[in-house]
């Protein structure tokens, strides 16, 4: 069985730490926006599917 919340916790712990190192300029601005979005989005489904198994239990 595919372990989708380690995989899940895996990438964003990298990506969070990948935020953490990039320099706030204009120049990665986009870059951060999207990501940070991506990590938020994500946390979301996360979130959202634990609830939905606590219910089905």
């Amino acid at each position: 069985m595919i372990d989708y919340r380690k995989m899940y916790h895996i990438l964003c712990r990298a990506a969070s730490a990948a935020l953490d190192k990039l320099p706030d300029t204009g120049e990665n601005a986009e870059g951060r926006e999207l990501l940070s979005a991506a990590l938020l989005e994500a946390e979301e489904i996360y979130l959202s599917s634990r609830e939905d198994d606590e219910e089905m239990t």
